[in-house]
């Protein structure tokens, strides 16, 4: 997802900034994008090949110093600023190579003087050649270092320059939006426009015989012939083209991707995509052909770069909202909306794009050709109106579906109309109403600066808001897609690593949590980018962020918290896999048993939880010595308020241990007696015979009494108490009864089984019969068997049980007549 936004949400923001956010700066502020402006990012790298071309020399640091004092401080005009900025960050960066470069020598002379050893003190002899090799390398040392500090104050006065000039732009550009002008209601607004028109028109002229005399060379017969193929192609692609591109992603969509939300949230981005490709391949074409057969001047060459650039922002913005409304496939659209709102407000895309292009070109055309200050407040009284009269057709076709389903409902048929919409959102759009009425206020006020930029800024915001949440949707649906259990791969998961379907559900929350959170940190940016900040130094404010936030003494460095989290998911994915093998292979194969081969692995778990922690932790920057320190502040609540934690914790440990319990035994704890199950972190759970289930705390078999049936010795003894009347014969009892336990199969021959005559009791003899079983989980059925066997025996020997006493109660007296 962060790769995703890097490259979609530039992409988005450079367009965005030539119709929307670029017209929000008054002409003083920010100048239209000149061709060593727009250009810039492609002509801009062409001189470092030719500086990095011989063997990587690296600048001389006095050098350095005489071109930052040689620079100016200050520059009139935005271009001209833009360029000092541009010189002040080329010798910053020259000055980090210094730095970066230095260092390393540093290092190694620091290293060679560390094998000769600290001087000797004064009076000691030491080998001449370790000495003079020692003062040789001390002044290079010194002489690295000295180059180290002054590039480094290079690098700090320049920033500061830098620094200066920007805020300087941006106080200018604040004092500006400030500043009141005549009313466009009242008389003098237009004749101050009226007496500045003749400067104005002779301003155009320059521009307007540019564009002439390129008109004219393209009407020559060599030249016009390409130039109509071109322009055909170009139209071709951007219209029919766009249209088969679209119909061809919908088919392959439907043909390779399974139905469900992420095929929809894909198609959007890839048609906005595709129509941008197809659009960005056409117009340069185009404008290559334009300039090969046209001699366009320097006025019309920046006119012609606006125009390549409201082509794409139109291709953009269209796009997008062709693709969201998706009328032509209503069951694929994202947004949940009626088929009767997305027909309404089917236009709207193509009127955002062509108004904000119509109230921007002029914007732009009077920075090319220096406008008066009286043609700039017409540029943006035109700009707050036209942009809030869209705002307010979007807004009133947002009403409309409601209110006519409102009307054509039943009084009885509450069912059948349309839902409310959410608080939140009768808020947001009641905060957008409000504010095109202060953009209303403002401009026809005479703050149209200010009015305008309100009124860019809320398209701006809109644009933003609208794009973000095809990413937003788009990381959820890819999350869902491939980690949750119901998808392919997370089947794959379950089968090859164990997973449960709720662990992976879990993670797919998670991760589309930690992929919205990523793109909310660029949308942010975009938002809340100050007033006058160009889409260069917002992108510049992402790569300082990027560089690390330090909080305290701690540095914050967004790509650490992805290299944690890829730790942390590595790790516990490889502990899993780990887990496994030792179950399921190696550990069946040693001769432990069962209980402690369970034992075995869960204790090796917790230590591969510990260091795989410990890992996350580091790759965030978080040392062993910060952990402990974190452990000795937190140890007062682990004393009180974690004491009982902190004691089943130990506990278990100690079991795993000493084992002094076991998985499989059967152990009494109290009233509680069952089969162990499970020794886990906290506590134990014991299995009861039906089958239900008990957890203990796992200090409960630290602190307490416990009865292990099985702990040393694995067999059971079974134990018969039978009375029988005094004239019995002992022995033939005797014989019967030993030789019903031996014929049973799973009485033990070793130890043998025993009878003894434990005497007489209430008139009858008591016979006990002692035998051993393979486990003591056999001896409630064993001794069931041998009851029954031996009842059976005693029946056909005919030996007689003691019968219960009977007791014979006299009849009730009769009763009186």
């Amino acid at each position: 997802m962060a790769a995703l936004a890097a490259v979609f949400f530039p992409l988005v923001l450079a367009l965005g900034n030539v119709p929307a956010h670029g017209q929000t700066q008054p002409a003083a502020a920010t100048p239209a994008p000149s061709p060593t402006s727009s250009r810039a990012p492609a002509a801009a790298p062409a001189p470092a090949p030719a500086a990095s071309a011989p063997v990587e020399t690296l600048p001389d640091v006095a050098q350095l110093r005489s071109e930052f004092d040689r620079l100016p401080e200050t520059a009139v005009g935005a271009d001209a600023v833009r360029a000092l900025q541009g010189r002040y960050g080329g010798l910053i960066a020259s000055a980090n190579k210094v730095i970066a470069a230095r260092t390393g020598q540093l290092n190694d002379l620091n290293a060679r003087l560390g094998e000769l050893g600290p001087a000797p003190a004064a009076g000691a002899s030491e080998d001449p050649d370790i000495t003079r090799q020692r003062q040789t390398l001390t002044r290079e040392r010194n002489g690295v270092d000295a180059d180290i500090r002054l590039a480094r104050l290079v690098v700090v006065d320049a920033q500061q320059r830098s620094d200066d000039l920007r805020n300087r732009q941006r106080d200018l550009f604040e004092a500006q939006l400030t500043g009141r002008a005549p009313s466009p209601l009242g008389s003098v607004f237009w004749q101050q426009l009226a007496d500045a028109w003749p400067d104005d028109q002779a301003r155009l002229w320059p521009l307007l015989d540019e564009l002439k005399a390129a008109a004219v060379r393209m009407g020559e017969p060599g030249h016009i012939g390409p130039v109509l193929l071109a322009l055909v192609l170009a139209v071709l692609a951007m219209t029919v083209g766009d249209l088969a591109a679209e119909h061809g992603l919908a088919r392959l969509a439907q043909r390779l991707l399974p139905g469900g939300r992420l095929r929809r949230s894909l198609l959007v981005i890839a048609i906005v995509s595709v129509n941008l490709v197809v659009v960005a391949l056409a117009m340069r074409g185009l404008l290559h052909t334009l300039r090969a057969h046209a001699a366009f001047g320097p006025l019309s060459s920046k006119l012609v770069a606006l125009a390549d650039d409201s082509v794409l922002f139109i291709a953009f913005v269209t796009s997008l909202g062709r693709a969201l409304l998706a009328n032509r496939r209503p069951s694929w659209r994202l947004p949940r909306m009626p088929d009767t709102l997305a027909l309404r407000l089917n236009p709207y895309p193509w009127l955002f794009a062509l108004v904000g292009v119509l109230v921007w070109l002029p914007t732009q055309i009077s920075e090319i050709v220096g406008a008066s200050l009286a043609a700039a407040h017409l540029v943006q009284t035109v700009t707050a109106l036209a942009l809030a009269l869209l705002v307010m057709g979007v807004l009133r076709r947002l009403h409309g579906p409601q209110a006519a389903a409102a009307a054509a409902t039943p009084e009885g048929d509450a069912a059948a109309a349309e839902p409310e919409r959410p608080l939140w959102v009768g808020l947001v759009l009641g905060a957008v109403a409000l504010s095109v009425l202060g953009v209303v206020v403002l401009t026809l006020s005479g703050y149209m600066a200010i009015g305008s930029l309100l009124a860019a800024q809320l398209a701006w915001t809109g644009l933003v808001a609208i794009t973000f949440y095809v990413l937003f949707k788009f990381a959820d649906d890819l999350c869902m897609a491939v980690v949750a259990s119901k998808s392919d791969f997370g089947q794959r998961l379950q089968r090859g690593f164990g997973f449960a379907p709720a662990t992976l559900d879990q993670a797919a929350v998670v991760l589309s949590a930690l992929a919205r959170l990523v793109l909310f940190f660029y949308m942010v940016i975009a938002l809340l980018a100050p007033l006058g900040t160009r889409p260069d130094e917002v992108l510049e404010q992402t790569g300082r962020i990027g560089s690390g936030l330090k909080i305290g003494e701690f540095q914050l460095v967004p790509a650490a918290l992805f290299s944690a989290l890829a730790v942390l998911v590595g790790g516990f994915v490889a502990l899993r896999v780990v887990q496994r093998w030792l179950r399921e292979r190696y550990l069946p194969t040693t001769t432990m048993e069962p209980g402690m081969q369970s034992s075995l692995a869960t204790l090796l778990n917790y230590v591969g939880v510990v260091l795989v922690v410990a890992a996350g932790l580091s790759a965030l920057g978080i040392g062993v010595n910060r952990i402990a320190w974190i452990a000795s502040a937190l140890s007062v609540g682990i004393g009180f308020g974690l004491q009982a934690i902190v004691q089943n914790f130990i506990s278990g440990l100690i079991l795993l241990a000493e084992r002094p319990v076991k998985v499989g035994d059967w152990v009494v704890l109290g009233t509680t007696e069952g089969d162990i199950k499970r020794i886990n972190v906290r506590a134990t759970e014991i299995q009861l015979g039906d089958r239900s289930t008990v957890i203990v705390p796992n200090s409960e078999f630290i602190t307490k009494t416990v009865r292990n049936m099985t702990l040393s010795n694995a067999e059971g003894r079974v134990l018969i108490r039978l009375p029988m009347p005094l004239a019995t014969d002992a022995p033939k009892v005797r014989e019967i009864m030993l030789a019903a336990c031996a014929a049973h199969p799973k009485v033990l021959p070793v130890p043998a089984p025993s009878l003894s005559l434990e005497g007489v009791e209430t008139g009858m003899l008591v016979f006990q019969a002692i035998c051993y079983v393979d486990g003591p989980r056999n001896a409630g059925g064993v001794r069931s068997d041998l009851l029954f066997a031996v009842l059976d025996a005693f029946r056909q020997a005919g030996v007689e049980m003691a019968a219960p006493p009977t007791v014979v109660m006299p009849p009730p007296p009769p009763a009186p007549a």
